[in-house]
């Protein structure tokens, strides 16, 4: 049997026993029949109806509803057209055989609904799949006339039914039973990995999937979507969505970012098969949220990967190009320093500066190769072009924020962002994705879903580019910044930063190695190599 629709709320089930009491027993007077005076919506007492009366009132309304009398009980209510509408609605979504009700009881004044006296019961609906039971209510209220009637709404039908949901029996329609969304070897469930509940929930409420999901009864918006299954009568296949998480990875990376280390600091971390933009792990802790896909914040000198490429592709630098690493530099009014422990190198090279991480390099060739007559839009246009900066879609509904680097940057922001400071901002999943186009010489735009549409770069990051970025990368992991946490792993690449916020510093590593990019920030690391470090060395090695 196909589904169909009914009465109009997020809907909360609690099933009761079929009942036997049928309301068509014994002889009840109703008091919203004939040329009786009629309830004034517009003048109701503000003190509850005794509870005595509001039993017997409530009685009548689920007596003559029993009897699929609608006229007489939508009359019963404060909007009769509308009642009727949903009462109607009621029989047909259900494809109702015999409606009963059992145990009315008053429960005192109403707590949702002003001067009325709330009424319970139970319901027992006989559909043509099956009977369907559960608890309601109905708050009863009365116009200074004296006349009772049944405030409405679609409640009244099932508890917490909304205007804009219906009851359905029958086939179930798709959404009414969760997708069960797993990683890449189709089986592990994802809601499994605490850093994954809510993203499996998204993905599971938003997937769009074909077959049976057997009969009963459920709630539907008002396109006929499954919202939930409220009784099933006979059980189908539970959909199945195949996400690219790699279910292994997953697992190290939940235990990387509480690694001892850290100190329990807020962590995330994203890791990619960057031949393809394959999303295998995300991970973090803290209570703010995911901080893997949406913790934006500055990416310190991470941010430098970018710098290099506009420099090489924009201003046509090398590798070997002057960069000289002074202590301290002045750049449109603003004193500029490295961090503790780089040393002067008036001689240094842009390789050298990005080994050793000195933002006074890369301030000094950024500002002055790339900011031409006040437009310090290059490092934007490169993030862009070849990185794939923009809004992206990972798949199921997912939400992830995104990167932000202003074309229109003025005073010192315009240095500031060449060594990933000022109004930069990033989240490990772009971070990742930066490491990732260089290693596989290309940008993949990050996805969840394997059939997920990815966004293009308009400009291929070059060759050239790429293979002086690896180059200057493996020098940071076996004798720059990232040697610490990273040397002696084969065929890696790397790139530390540190990124001031307020009164502490934010720790970034991102690094790549012959199977995945990975990049993780830890708020409140006192540096991206002994914070980072850490959780980025657990995933390169277990990759």
């Amino acid at each position: 049997m196909k589904i169909s629709l009914v009465g109009s709320g997020i809907a909360v089930l609690v099933l009761g026993g079929i009942g036997a009491y049928n309301l068509l027993d014994g002889v009840i007077t109703s008091s919203v029949s004939g040329d009786e005076a009629k309830f004034d919506p517009s003048a109701v007492e503000s003190t509850p109806p005794p509870n005595e009366k509001a039993v017997e009132f409530a009685r009548t309304f689920l007596k003559n509803w029993s009897q699929q009398q609608v006229d007489e009980s939508a009359d019963g209510t404060d909007a009769p057209d509308v009642a009727a509408r949903a009462l109607q609605g009621y029989t047909k979504g259900l494809h109702l055989q015999k409606l009963s009700f059992e145990h009315v009881f008053a429960a005192g004044p109403s707590t949702a609904t002003k001067g009325a006296t709330k009424v319970t019961f139970d319901v027992t609906a006989q559909t043509a799949d099956g009977a369907w039971s559960y608890p309601s209510a109905v708050a009863v209220r009365q116009s200074t006339n004296g006349v009772m009637a049944i405030h409405w709404n679609n409640s009244v039908l099932y508890p917490g039914l909304g205007e804009n949901q219906s009851l359905a029996a029958g086939e179930l329609p798709p959404g009414a039973i969760p997708a069960k969304v797993v990683a890449s070897d189709g089986q592990t469930d994802l809601s499994a990995f605490p850093s994954l509940r809510d993203i499996a929930a998204t993905i599971s409420k938003n997937a769009k999937t074909d077959g049976s999901t057997g009969t009963g009864v459920a709630v539907v918006d008002s396109k006929g979507v499954g919202v939930e299954a409220l009784k099933i009568f006979s059980k189908g296949r539970t959909p199945l969505v195949k996400t690219t998480v790699d279910a292994h990875l997953q697992e190290i990376a939940e235990e990387a970012v509480k690694d001892s280390h850290l100190q329990g600091k807020p962590a995330g971390t994203v890791a990619l098969d960057w031949s393809n933009g394959h999303i295998l792990a995300v991970a973090h802790t803290g209570n703010d949220g995911d901080i893997a896909i949406n913790g934006i914040k500055s990416p310190g000198s991470t941010m430098k990967i970018i710098t290099s490429a506009a420099l090489m592709d924009q201003a046509g630098l090398t590798p070997s190009s002057a960069a000289p690493c002074t202590d301290s530099l002045l750049a449109n009014g603003q004193v500029f320093h490295n961090d503790p422990g780089v040393r002067a190198n008036p001689n240094s090279t842009l390789d050298q500066g990005f080994t050793v991480s000195c933002n006074t390099s890369f301030i000094k060739d950024g500002f002055h190769s790339l900011v031409h007559d006040g437009d310090a839009s290059a490092l934007h246009d490169e993030a862009v072009n070849v990185f794939g900066m923009g809004s992206w879609s990972i798949g199921g509904g997912v939400a992830t924020t995104d990167p932000s680097i202003p074309p229109d940057v003025q005073g010192g922001d315009q240095a500031a962002q060449f060594i990933g400071q000022g109004r930069v901002t990033a989240t490990p999943l772009f971070i990742a994705s930066v490491a990732a186009t260089v290693r596989n010489v290309g940008f993949k735009q990050p996805i969840i879903l394997p059939d997920q549409h990815q966004e293009t770069a308009p400009h291929p990051i070059s060759a050239r580019t790429a293979g002086f970025l690896q180059s200057m990368m493996r020098n940071v992991a076996t004798g720059g910044t990232a040697a610490p946490r990273l040397n002696g792993l084969a065929g890696v690449g790397a790139k530390t930063g540190t990124a001031e916020e307020g009164e502490h510093t934010n720790g970034w590593l991102t690094a790549y190695n012959s199977h995945v990019s990975v990049a993780a920030l830890v708020e409140g690391g006192s540096s991206g190599v002994d914070s980072a470090g850490y959780v980025v060395r657990r995933l390169l090695t277990d990759s």
